[in-house]
């Protein structure tokens, strides 16, 4: 038995895996790693494969990367961890302070949480408490678009709508309200990305219109739907959701845990409306990818409307146990440190042109719908018909095909259902573009070189495997 067999066999024994059914792996390998460096990971015979997918889409600066090691190092030798309630400490404060700085006007005070769904959880109940400590109590409803995800926690999965991982659990979400999303992957033949959006905002307006009064925030993740399967939308729906936020007196949530630091080609995708939402969560990227952390930046007129006397009971007594750890605060300050002094976002416009120009080719494929991209992120979608971009059925986990191909070629392309996407770390090369761009090609062929053997189920009409 290998190394990497002695490893799985161990796993399997006591471990329970994420967004995993558990018996596909007494047919698929799992892959231990014992190391990591940049764009690679390594297994522990010694093969590597290139992370597209960023590691859930963390991973911004690749994996051991020096600069971050540095930090954290320096930090172990001073301060592990505190509890922030009555503390403070340098790594939190200046933290605090460069996100203030670098995100859009207005967003002035910052609440840390331990992940991205609690993350959402901190904003969701921020909003409500407001309007509660502002006299406003009815309004305590959400509304989301539909195919969206914001986590897997219970309101944060309340405010989702991807039926895998909300149907079963359909008992104890709270009663939101559902728009169709802006979305433009079914937009009109001849239709561009901004006029589909604008015409897809007439169902938010409508919905405000008769609502409003109950409504304390909406809540949506900009430009790139990511569990949904990269379906994308243009800025102009966010400029017209500000607008009407502002009119209807509503909060409005940016949740960019999966599309802030840069992956959709500015710095937080809200900045392409050119607008400020009331609360901007992020996470993910925030750290690097090194340890996990979570922040929701929101107003000072939010922030005032809980500052008082304690015995009015209206602080946010809300807390995470390592809530602003000291060890990810300064990862996340080495992580800013690197888009500061490597001009960060400038280099990915040149990657992203290559991911663009390196899978053109597959829109002419007979079982490619479309490939579509908002700056580092890319999606190739696969059908079964073309013409009316008829998906393949959910249990045949075409994607899952394309994953095996790609790891016995050295790559890790983990698709959401039929999407096959590159996500990748942005110290990648325009070569190792190329690679993957061949790679998921001939996982693409393989995996619609088979005609459907399988029926429609109407249970999950939008299934996708977890990416």
């Amino acid at each position: 038995m290998g190394l990497n067999d002695q490893w799985m066999q161990r796993d399997l024994a006591v471990l329970w895996h994420p967004c995993t059914q558990m018996k596909d792996h007494e047919r698929l390998p799992l892959i231990p790693i014992k190391r990591g460096e940049g764009v690679w990971l390594e297994d522990f015979e010694g093969k590597r494969y290139l992370d597209a997918v960023s590691s859930w889409w963390v991973n911004v600066f690749g994996h051991a990367n020096p600069r971050i090691n540095q930090r954290l190092k320096d930090q172990l030798e001073q301060l592990e961890h505190v509890m922030l309630a009555g503390f403070s400490h340098p790594p939190v404060i200046e933290l605090s302070e460069r996100l203030v700085q670098i995100t859009p006007a207005g967003l002035d005070r910052v609440f840390y949480a331990d992940n991205g769904s609690s993350g959402i959880e901190v904003a969701l109940k921020m909003s409500f408490h407001y309007w509660r400590n502002c006299g406003q109590d009815g309004k305590k409803r959400f509304v989301t678009l539909s195919n969206s995800y914001h986590g897997e926690t219970v309101a944060a999965m309340s405010v989702g709508d991807v039926a895998l991982f909300t149907e079963t659990y359909k008992p104890l979400l709270l009663d939101t309200l559902k728009v169709p999303s802006p979305d433009c992957y079914y937009r009109p033949e001849g239709m561009g990305w901004e006029e589909h959006s604008r015409n897809m905002f007439a169902h938010m307006e409508q919905c405000l219109a008769a609502h409003h009064r109950e409504v304390a925030a909406v809540i949506v993740e900009p430009l790139i739907q990511g569990a949904g399967g990269m379906r994308m939308y243009h800025p102009v729906y966010l400029k017209l959701l500000r607008e009407a936020c502002d009119r209807y007196g509503v909060h409005l949530i940016h949740d960019e845990i999966a599309v802030g630091f840069g992956r959709t080609g500015t710095m937080f995708a809200c900045e392409q409306a050119g607008i400020t939402p009331d609360f901007l969560v992020l996470s993910k990227a925030l750290t690097g990818g090194y340890l996990p952390m979570a922040a929701v930046l929101t107003t000072d007129t939010v922030y005032q409307a809980f500052y008082d006397d304690y015995d009015t009971l209206r602080a946010f007594l809300h807390s995470h146990t390592y809530t602003g750890n000291p060890l990810a605060c300064v990862a996340a300050l080495a992580t800013l440190d690197i888009f500061a002094e490597d001009n960060v976002i400038a280099a990915n416009q040149a990657l992203a042109t290559k991911m663009a120009s390196a899978t053109a080719h597959l829109a002419e494929h007979p079982h490619v719908a479309e490939v579509r991209q908002t700056g580092m992120a890319l999606a190739i979608e696969m059908v079964q018909d073309k013409a009316s971009k008829t998906a393949y059925p959910w249990q045949e986990r075409r994607g899952l095909q394309v994953f095996q191909h790609a790891l016995s070629r050295g790559a890790l392309l983990r698709p959401l259902g039929s999407v096959v996407y590159f996500l990748p770390p942005y110290v990648i090369t325009p070569e190792q573009i190329d690679f993957l761009a061949t790679v998921a090609t001939e996982g693409i062929d393989l995996a619609t070189r088979s005609a459907v053997s399988v029926a429609v189920s109407n249970f999950h009409p939008n299934h996708r495997d977890p990416g």
